[in-house]
């Protein structure tokens, strides 16, 4: 039985030392991993199949997706190893393990400059700034390529300087402030980001419904010698609200499909 002081001292991620912890670690993860190649597989499916989900918005998603299925494919390997009793964290596993710690650091940060990236187009062009939401339509490939080069540039800064190491079920950093530095504070700036742009996003179409029901009560008590320019006024009111309601269903739509992004447990 370890030790107080040898768990307090333990990293938060160390590989466990017990052989059946690992086995059943890895088993829960394969399980997770399994049921991630699913889910994003069907999206990925769906978009191949259906031309109608091939819109900018699904586009974005759908690199998110994929990103998702190779990262659960590499948790997928490493698992499957640790199970099939070649342990991840054997001495002639090395050169598999960094490379399955590299790709792990890979797909771990990408899928947040994902979610990034489809946040910030969402803002881009529900917010009305006109030219910043045709230049990201126009530069659909370069939105694309963006998270793929800075998480491999990033993995390789960290395979350089630090490098990868068994932790268990995959490999990984093997140092808990590394960890955080790389991964942790980047992803909590990013959710605050995001957290503002759709707070301002909120205020944004607020002010907007508000300014409608504004305009349509003062519509409402125009004098009847007026009705010529009232018809007209009514006319461009209702443009306003069909834009404005598009707006709201175009929002709508976009965060509802969007994934449920929250700290990942590793």
């Amino acid at each position: 039985m370890q030790s107080q002081a040898h768990i307090y001292h333990r990293e938060a991620l160390a590989a466990p030392s017990d052989e059946s912890q690992m086995i059943e670690q890895s088993i829960v993860i394969l399980i997770v991993s399994i049921l991630s190649i699913l889910g994003a597989g069907w999206i990925i499916l769906s978009f191949i199949v259906f031309k109608s989900l091939r819109s900018f918005r699904h586009q974005l998603i759908l690199g998110l997706a994929v990103s998702d299925f190779l990262m659960a494919l590499n948790f997928l390997s490493s698992t499957a190893m640790n199970i099939g009793g070649k342990a991840i964290g054997a001495p002639e596993q090395e050169t598999f393990c960094s490379f399955n710690g590299f790709m792990t650091q890979v797909f771990v940060i990408q899928t947040d400059y994902w979610v990034l990236t489809i946040a910030l187009c969402t803002y881009v062009i529900l917010a009305g700034y006109k030219f910043l939401s045709s230049w990201v339509q126009d530069h659909r490939v370069f939105l694309s390529c963006l998270p793929w080069v800075l998480s491999i540039l990033w993995a390789g800064i960290g395979l350089k300087l630090a490098g990868y190491g068994d932790i268990g079920a995959w490999c990984w950093f093997t140092s808990d402030k590394v960890r955080l530095l790389a991964n942790f504070v980047p992803r909590w700036v990013i959710i605050i980001t995001m957290l503002a742009m759709y707070a301002r996003l909120y205020y944004i179409l607020r002010k907007s419904h508000k300014s409608f029901i504004s305009l349509g009560n003062s519509n409402s008590t125009s004098e009847p010698s007026r009705e010529r320019t009232v018809t007209r006024s009514n006319h461009d009111v209702w443009r306003y609200h069909e834009s404005d309601a598009a707006g709201r269903r175009r929002l709508q739509r976009v965060v509802t499909s969007l994934p449920l992004t929250c700290p990942k447990a590793h």
